[in-house]
């Protein structure tokens, strides 16, 4: 399979979360779920297993319709991530939603100087998650067309 392979037809692509933080990926996961998100997560506890999916994409697995990432993890952090897929010739049209706790303005601005897609405080409460988990079910993996 090409390394620009998608979902099978009729199978609804992943969405990929790669967070450290076993709460936030909790609520992250649990909001997906109260939702009742058709699309399967796929879940990278860190940047080097987040790089790690090139490999498995690759190898033809399908690529996610958005990927959700943290910026402050161990081994590989999120801009680093953002920067290798989007260098990337056949990964880098998938859509990052950067994820985070990072108020900074420096990482808003080198993220989207990478070309992030959006930028999102991770909330506190978990009924905003579940607006953000709506949100993005319905932008990224419905209403957006993906050119990949």
């Amino acid at each position: 399979m090409s390394p620009s392979a998608t979902a099978a037809p009729g199978a609804l692509a992943p969405i990929l979360v790669v967070e450290d933080n076993p709460m936030d990926l909790d609520l992250t996961l649990r909001a997906f779920s109260r939702r009742a998100c058709a699309n399967p997560i796929q879940v990278a506890r860190d940047g080097e297993e987040a790089l790690a999916y090139l490999q498995r994409w690759d190898a033809g697995e399908p690529q996610p319709a958005v990927i959700l990432l943290d910026i402050n993890m161990p081994r590989v952090n999120g801009i680093e991530v953002l920067q290798q897929l989007k260098q990337h010739p056949h990964y880098r049209r998938i859509p990052v939603v950067m994820l985070t706790s990072s108020r900074e303005s420096r990482d808003l601005q080198t993220t989207y100087d990478l070309g992030a897609n959006s930028y999102i405080e991770k909330p506190v409460s978990f009924s905003r998650f579940l607006d953000i988990a709506a949100q993005i079910e319905s932008y990224w993996c419905s209403a957006n067309e993906r050119a990949y």
